[in-house]
């Protein structure tokens, strides 16, 4: 049996409760994570998949809903200890590594950060021979440590960003859109480092992102996103070749693919938005371990849906 290492149950997340201009960002979405495993979570922008992931850390608090991790519900910590031991074992990689680096520090102190809080070096040789390894284990040059941000190219910050999410020996790494802000012959770069760190350190990784090809590229299962509600899950393999709820398909519809006849002939599938019937809608299993958002009804459409396009 995999273990489970976050679980997420009916996580709410609405802004400005109550008001006319409420948002729910994340409406009623469960999900798990097993350890070792990398889950991708997509959807377009203001789908809800940061705000996710920010309250999986909490750095947000939720109007509702549990998140478990490694058993323990993440909301019910109390005391500086209990949270600073918990933040040492899930980190975050941001989405923008311009902003996400302090330009005043330099990149031994940003990375040490952790190291310092945490009491995790005994004296400074210690902890500068930490630095010196993380800065190597993410393929920069432990000379960099006396630089500043700001002389550094998008692709080494987010390096940097990761090196400082290491420094505290994590379980588990949130990745928030980590190379969306990277130039195309960087992104490659990233992930296949993520994935090196991945099964050297066996991480687990929530890797949030709206290139449905790339989350592909790293992810064992994939959940698809829109509006705040998770309206698919399944593994990389059956979301990317059979998935079936209709923004599923917008979603692989725009992936944009190296053959012009094709682009010529292809059609963009439009999804408009969720049916608003008041009808009652949970994640339904269509096959082993995949799931649609839908009815009982309409899963059974999905699932003659899916045994189409699998030719059965």
């Amino acid at each position: 049996m995999e273990k489970v290492l976050l679980e997420v149950k009916n996580l709410k997340q609405y802004f400005n409760v109550g008001r006319k201009d409420e948002v729910k960002a994340v409406d009623d979405i469960s999900f798990q994570i097993y350890e070792g495993e990398t889950f991708g979570l997509v959807g377009e922008s203001g789908s809800g998949k940061s705000t996710t992931g920010r309250t999986v850390i909490r750095l947000n608090n939720p109007t509702g809903g549990e998140v478990l991790f490694d058993g323990q519900d993440v909301m019910k910590i109390k005391g500086k200890k209990p949270l600073a031991d918990f933040r040492r074992e899930v980190q975050m990689v941001f989405q923008d590594p311009y902003a996400s680096l302090n330009p005043r520090m330099k990149v031994r102190d940003i990375i040490a950060e952790g190291i310092d809080i945490n009491g995790l070096a005994k004296n400074e040789k210690e902890r500068n021979d930490r630095v010196d390894e993380l800065l190597r284990t993410v393929g920069l040059n432990p000379s960099h440590g006396t630089r500043y941000p700001h002389e550094f190219s998008g692709g080494q910050r987010q390096r940097i960003g990761i090196a400082r999410a290491l420094a505290v020996d994590p379980k588990f790494i949130i990745c928030d859109e980590p190379i969306s802000a990277l130039d195309v012959s960087i992104q490659a770069q990233v992930v296949n480092l993520l994935q090196d760190l991945q099964e050297e350190h066996k991480l687990t990784y929530l890797f949030i992102a709206h290139d449905l090809s790339m989350v592909k590229h790293i992810s064992d299962r994939i959940g698809v996103m829109h509006n705040g509600k998770l309206l698919e899950v399944g593994t990389s393999d059956e979301i990317y070749h059979y998935g079936v709820h209709p923004y599923t398909e917008s979603l692989l519809s725009a992936i944009p693919l190296p053959d012009p006849d094709h682009e010529r002939q292809r059609k963009r599938i439009k999804y408009v938005s969720e049916p608003n019937d008041n009808q009652e809608r949970a994640m339904e299993e269509i096959a082993p371990g995949h799931f649609v958002y839908a009815t009982k009804q309409e899963a059974k459409i999905y699932q003659e849906k899916l045994a189409q396009k699998k030719g059965n």
